[in-house]
């Protein structure tokens, strides 16, 4: 799957973990911070199935003033009616949920909302889930231990792509 760098996501994109390569550079999350200060925050929903994860990525999330969870979902279903009501800049899933999984959830979010920054988050380290959210239509895909400082880049970095958009 290709995007051009017209697409909303496309600096959601810049970092690789299993995303297409983009020539267009990551800025360091500090930088990315000062020019979003006198945008509106990125609007982000998050879905996991661990409620104590959740709970501890909300406030990770929200302790960044650039950045606002809109809502929250404990399975993939969940995350996609939460994306439609609230049409939120970025997603943060987990690919093994309830009711409906998180590859299948991706693949989905990604058809109807072609222009969303979407990020797999998981516990599992394995390449085949790996590829498997990255060819669903993942922006990237994430070791839940290993992802604080490319996370928030990610999420950041989709407004800022917005916003030079409009300049």
């Amino acid at each position: 799957m290709t995007r051009d760098d017209d697409h909303p996501a496309a600096a959601c994109i810049a970092i690789g973990l299993g995303a297409p390569a983009s020539a267009q550079p990551l800025l360091p999350v500090r930088e990315l911070m000062a020019e979003l200060e006198d945008s509106a925050p990125v609007r982000v929903v998050i879905a996991d199935d661990d409620g104590p994860f959740l709970e501890s990525l909300r406030a990770l999330i929200e302790a960044q003033p650039e950045l606002q969870i809109v809502g929250t979902a404990r399975d993939g279903l969940e995350a996609i009616e939460l994306t439609a009501a609230l049409e939120p800049d970025a997603v943060v899933i987990d690919p093994h949920m309830p009711r409906l999984d998180g590859v299948t959830a991706i693949a989905r979010l990604r058809r109807d909302h072609p222009n969303i920054c979407l990020i797999a988050l998981t516990g599992d380290a394995a390449p085949a889930l790996h590829r498997a959210a990255d060819e669903a239509g993942a922006d990237g895909v994430f070791v839940k231990g290993e992802f604080l400082e490319k996370l928030l880049a990610r999420l950041l970095s989709a407004r800022v792509a917005e916003s030079r958009q409009l300049s």
